[in-house]
């Protein structure tokens, strides 16, 4: 099972992507901004860190790049979408270190694919070990 920190200030919007990720059988954390993300991840380091980017608090691009400075081998995955130039943003959240960046709106399944592109699959239950 991977542990996903995921940083969102949509608070609804977090929620349905929190119950998608446990529902693929991931280990959720949830925070509502890059602050309150990056006190999580010391106490309880994820294996995987999606952010958004436009956020009250601190923001998705300086939130990733204290992860990458601080942990250079962390998968991240950058969504944005709902303001104008998100491609700008997303241009730039790539350019300083996420590793994936995700267009809102999204579905389901391509938050999921974005994120088992990142981490391993978990396993099934009683499953072999892999």
């Amino acid at each position: 099972m991977s542990r996903i920190l995921l940083i969102e200030d949509d608070a609804p919007l977090r929620g349905v992507m929190a119950e998608a990720l446990q529902s693929a059988g991931h280990e959720v954390l949830q925070a509502e901004d890059g602050r309150q993300g990056l006190e999580i991840f010391t106490i309880a380091p994820a294996d995987l860190v999606v952010t958004d980017l436009i956020m009250p608090g601190q923001e998705g691009i300086e939130t990733i790049m204290q992860l990458r400075r601080d942990h250079p081998g962390l998968p991240i995955l950058a969504v944005s979408g709902s303001v104008a130039h998100a491609g700008v943003y997303l241009d730039l959240a790539r350019k300083l270190g996420a590793s994936r960046t995700l267009a809102k709106p999204f579905s389901v399944e391509e938050l999921l694919l974005a994120v088992a592109t990142l981490v391993p699959p978990p396993r099934a239950p009683g499953g072999p070990a892999r």
